[in-house]
């Protein structure tokens, strides 16, 4: 059997493979061995030839390992593709690196050299409770916030989901300068100023400035759970009516972005006043004059 063989063994046998036409992945896969593993057997045997990369496999195997160093100029290609691509993950920079520069790294070691310059959080803390998912029993106790892609533009949208008063903001751009630009109107014209709990996802477009912000209009700011849909159901539910009875499901440029404003405010008069709502006795969120 495969798990028998020694990796010199191994090492051959996957070079044969490889000169025969077969992908690395499957390879890796015959011989119950890591993709990245086969690429450097690969890669050595063709720059030193087989014969002496088995020899040197050999002596390395019998003497202490030295650790593997980063060239420094790749280091900082690595720190600057984290920046540009909007701190992608490790899987992304790998990509990147080899497809811009040339250049194989490890994900392991990506990761390695991005902690000599930023505090990587481990995957597993995104599942950390949160909390139980808020109800509301009066308004302004909880307000959801979210965004939607429009091509290229995007609404952001809020709702009480108490009295599903709601909001709506055209955006050029998904940042948080935008977020907060929208906190700003939605707590200023729509939810009174302060409530309980504003409840986001964890899109970029809800940290840096709109983080600064938002603690000045609610007691607490909760981020809910990834691919967790219900946790946003009514800001979800409110979503698909924009879509359906004002924006639709085209794409938009910035050149449409007042048009698409004008659309907003017009739905929003219309869903406010007019429009029943199933979830309040087919009663409209809000009444003229009150």
């Amino acid at each position: 059997m495969l798990m028998d063989m020694s990796n010199l063994t191994l090492i051959t046998l996957a070079w044969e493979l490889y000169q025969q036409g077969v992908p690395k992945s499957r390879i890796a896969k015959r011989l119950g061995k890591n993709r990245e593993t086969i690429h450097l057997w690969v890669k050595g045997i063709e720059a030193e030839g087989l014969l002496p990369f088995l020899e040197r496999y050999q002596q390395a195997k019998k003497g202490p390992r030295t650790e593997r160093q980063v060239n420094p100029l790749v280091k900082r290609w690595v720190w600057d593709l984290r920046e540009r691509e909007a701190q992608c993950c490790g899987q992304k920079i790998v990509y990147f690196l080899e497809r811009e520069h040339g250049v194989h790294l490890s994900v392991p070691k990506v990761y390695e050299v991005l902690r000599e310059r930023y505090v990587i959080r481990s995957k597993w803390k995104k599942n950390h409770l949160r909390g139980p998912v808020p109800h509301a029993t009066a308004p302004r106790q909880v307000v959801q916030m979210d965004s939607i892609l429009l091509g290229g533009l995007y609404a952001f949208t809020g709702i009480d989901i108490y009295t599903r008063e709601a909001d709506i903001l055209i955006a050029p751009a998904l940042t948080a300068a935008y977020g907060r630009a929208f906190l700003d109107q939605a707590m200023a014209r729509r939810f009174g100023g302060h409530v309980a709990l504003i409840q986001t996802d964890g899109g970029s477009e809800f940290k840096d400035t709109f983080l600064a912000q938002v603690a000045a209009y609610c007691e607490r700011h909760r981020v809910a759970r990834p691919y967790k849909k219900n946790e946003q159901a009514y800001i979800e539910s409110f979503n698909r009516t924009v879509r359906k009875e004002c924006l639709g499901w085209g794409r938009y440029s910035a050149a449409d972005l007042p048009s698409c404003q004008k659309a907003a405010e017009a739905f929003l008069e219309r869903y406010h006043y007019h429009r029943p709502h199933l979830g309040l006795g087919l009663r409209t969120p809000l009444t003229k004059g009150a």
